[in-house]
């Protein structure tokens, strides 16, 4: 992980970067929230109608291809795609994208450290809550930072089989996490509020993040439903059963969460066990089910 050269904002965009510390996040996620939940019929169906023009998102690969098919702005927003819209890569050996998006930034954990953007690194330990042994397992692996745009699809999937064994919920800000703002906010990915979800694979352990922003109504995974609202004070570490009945076992290709409203996925990889493919770089566009890295023998 090399560190690029920072640039100093300009005048403007210094206001830009101001205005994210003052606007009332959780309030505005809140009324966002409020609103994508509403049945409004005619007015719904305008703004999904809208919204899909001004943003370019393609309906035709939606299951349902018409706004007025849609109750909620929230329904149309984690709109299922038709079957074989995303063709999941099936090669044994390799991982697949779980998002739809571009690439923030990608590569080695290196002093505990990652990259969130040029000129700035964030620490590892606190991204996963001062989890510390579960840090310790991250120790100079791999990560892949994908932001998920207004435009794209906003289910997340799984990169390969795995069993889930801890998922923690971390409250925190609620910064909007675009690349402009990734650049020239602090620690971003760190501060804002995210649920962390630990699972065991072939090749070891395996952390996917769902990172929450300004206007992020929710998230959601598969086995606990919504995560937020309710929106908590204290960080929450549930643990789940690696054998029985009740164990959560995901395949390759699977649903596994959904934003209301959109952000970032952090994948992180032990040292050594996986090789990133090399059309991957910072700002690549990325289609979920693609391949994304080779399981190291």
């Amino acid at each position: 992980m090399s560190l690029k050269p920072y640039t100093s904002p300009t005048y403007v965009q210094r206001l830009k970067i101001a205005f994210q510390y003052v606007v009332p996040q959780l309030g505005l996620t809140r009324v966002a929230g409020w609103f994508a939940e509403k049945k409004w019929g005619v007015v719904t169906h305008f703004v999904i109608k809208m919204f899909a023009k001004k943003y370019q998102v393609n309906l035709d690969e939606a299951e349902k291809t018409n706004p007025k098919d849609y109750a909620t702005f929230n329904e149309f927003f984690i709109r299922s795609l038709k079957e074989h819209a995303r063709p999941i890569n099936q090669d044994n050996q390799a991982l697949c994208l779980p998002a739809d998006g571009r690439v923030s930034e990608l590569g080695q954990i290196k002093e505990n450290q990652l990259l969130q953007a040029k000129g700035h690194p964030f620490n590892l330990e606190t991204l996963l809550a001062n989890d510390f042994e579960l840090a310790e397992k991250f120790k100079d692996g791999q990560f892949i930072t994908t932001y998920l745009s207004p435009t794209d699809y906003h289910r997340v999937h799984m990169p390969c089989d795995a069993t889930l064994k801890k998922m923690i919920y971390v409250p925190g800000e609620l910064f909007s996490v675009n690349p402009f703002l990734a650049e020239h906010v602090p620690n971003l990915f760190a501060r804002n509020e995210r649920v962390i979800c630990e699972f065991e694979t072939v090749f070891g352990p395996m952390v996917q993040i769902l990172v929450g922003a300004t206007i992020t109504a929710s998230m959601s995974t598969v086995w606990a439903g919504v995560i937020n609202p309710p929106r908590v004070k204290d960080v929450l570490v549930y643990h789940y059963l690696t054998e029985g009945e009740s164990v959560v076992h995901l395949k390759k290709g699977q649903e596994m969460g959904a934003f209301r409203l959109g952000s970032t996925v952090i994948n992180l990889f032990p040292k050594d066990t996986v090789t990133f493919e090399d059309y991957l770089k910072t700002g690549e566009p990325l289609k979920m089910g693609e391949r994304l890295a080779k399981i190291n023998e």
